[in-house]
């Protein structure tokens, strides 16, 4: 799994927002135009555009011009690089946590005056 940091930076300042998350999420499940997101959520078509723009930099969707329409599709190959690193880190918590369980089951040294 080769994803740079600016990668990175990218697809989680992207996900930091809940409709861009929500976004992601419905073009998972189906393509859908611009304009039908935007119909979905209180805001502008031109805001909706935005976000949409910020998840295509990160890769998280592809948009493809199909006649007038800008139908939106989820990039699941770059969800599962997302999910892959956030594995990765879990691996590196999860070992740090069984060497300090470890550490703390280890029998405290007894000193000369305790004995």
């Amino acid at each position: 799994m080769d994803v740079s940091d600016a990668e990175v930076d990218r697809i989680f300042r992207a996900l930091a927002d809940s409709t861009r998350r929500d976004i992601v999420r419905r073009t998972l499940v189906d393509e859908a135009s611009v304009s039908s997101l935007a119909s979905a959520y209180d805001m502008s078509f031109a805001a909706v555009q935005k976000h949409v723009a910020v998840l295509e930099e990160a890769s998280l969707v592809t948009k493809e011009a199909r006649g007038r329409e800008r139908l939106v599709r989820g990039n699941l190959d770059m969800i599962r690089r997302a999910s892959a690193l956030l594995d990765s880190y879990e691996q590196i918590w999860r070992g740090r946590i069984d060497r300090l369980d470890a550490l703390l089951d280890e029998p405290e040294p007894t000193t000369s005056k305790e004995k």
